[in-house]
């Protein structure tokens, strides 16, 4: 692989006191539906609370229909988590492009999200957080 000079190399930050990062495992089941259909469900959910941003629910690859994904090329990067990867649900039309994120190799400080993905609320029909696992 070769580099070039007007590449610049991506900044790494470390989550602290101004931009704090906490993983945790949520104790409820997460169902995640998309056009009547259950995209995820799953009892291992890590909640990843992140700065002043909603919680969000990274859920096991293991527990998702990984067969209703589509791989895209959208991607991004968070200096905190490192290169995102990006898949759609195509049984939910263009409101489910780009429906979900993973981080493939995550940074050591949130390597628990490693094999997890999340889903945009708004992408989706529900994210539901049911009591008693």
């Amino acid at each position: 692989m070769s580099e070039r000079a007007d590449l610049k190399p991506k900044t790494i930050k470390i989550p602290g006191p101004d931009h704090p990062i906490t993983i945790e495992r949520n104790a409820h089941r997460i169902v995640v539906t998309v056009a009547g259909r259950v995209v995820a469900d799953t009892r291992a959910a890590l909640t990843l609370r992140e700065a002043s941003y909603p919680p969000v629910q990274y859920i096991p690859r293991k527990d998702v229909d990984t067969a209703l994904l589509e791989r895209t090329d959208h991607a991004t990067y968070c200096p905190y988590k490192g290169d995102c990867a990006y898949y759609s649900i195509p049984l939910g039309g263009e409101r489910s492009v780009d429906a979900v994120w993973t981080y493939e190799a995550p940074y050591a400080a949130v390597a628990a999200i490693r094999d997890h993905v999340a889903f945009y609320p708004d992408r989706v029909d529900a994210i539901e957080e049911r009591p008693g696992g």
